[in-house]
């Protein structure tokens, strides 16, 4: 029914309702680069009114990639926004211009959304598969645009976790699956059977 490859998927889900809030351009320009090490600087030295500059000119992308990893779980996200900024303004030294701070603050984002699903796993690991696939359902219950866009929200957020993680990180943030093995703790091939494992999920659940 649906033909869907990976142009079709990007372009369909960068479109949903959690877009609107992510204005804020992730490739800066060459300008933006050096505010962003200007501020830096200046935050690394105590400056909390330049890191709360980072922090406006940051948080929207940084919340959507969170919101993808949490599954759609707007408070949530809400709170990894939180502790990945906290926990950015407290590794500020480890930060050494060898990459824009944006993808720096993008990839320790990632961890801290990675860890904390670990630690929340680890809490829930007694429940029961319905209770899983009640939260799942719960997720995918969200205020967003009907049609095709509604069904691909709800897809990827039924999907199991690790296949969802792999399709955000690759599909949609354009993660390499090496960059992904780091990230995740998982081997390459193993990135590679859950990208595949998370489109086929996807198709069935969308010729349903």
């Amino acid at each position: 029914m649906y033909s869907w490859h990976l142009n079709r998927l990007q372009r369909v889900y960068v479109k949903r309702t959690w877009e609107e809030r992510a204005l804020t351009s992730w490739a800066a320009d060459s300008a933006s680069h050096d505010e962003d090490s200007d501020l830096v600087g200046r935050a690394g030295r105590g400056d909390r009114a330049a890191f709360e500059k980072l922090y406006r000119r940051h948080r929207d992308r940084v919340y959507g990639l969170l919101w993808r990893l949490a599954g759609g779980d707007g408070a949530l996200a809400e709170d990894l926004l939180q502790e990945a900024f906290v926990r950015a303004w407290q590794k500020l030294d480890s930060f050494r211009g060898e990459s824009r701070f944006g993808t720096w603050l993008h990839r320790l984002s990632a961890n801290v959304a990675l860890s904390d699903r670990r630690i929340r796993l680890k809490r829930v690991q007694r429940e029961t598969a319905l209770d899983e696939a009640a939260e799942r359902t719960a997720m995918g219950d969200r205020d967003v645009r009907a049609g095709q866009q509604m069904d691909l929200e709800r897809a990827i957020a039924a999907l199991p976790e690790r296949a969802r993680t792999v399709l955000v990180l690759y599909d949609i943030e354009g993660y390499s699956h090496a960059e992904i093995a780091e990230l995740t703790d998982m081997a390459v091939g193993s990135s590679k059977a859950q990208l595949h494992r998370a489109r086929k999920l996807i198709r069935e659940d969308l010729e349903k």
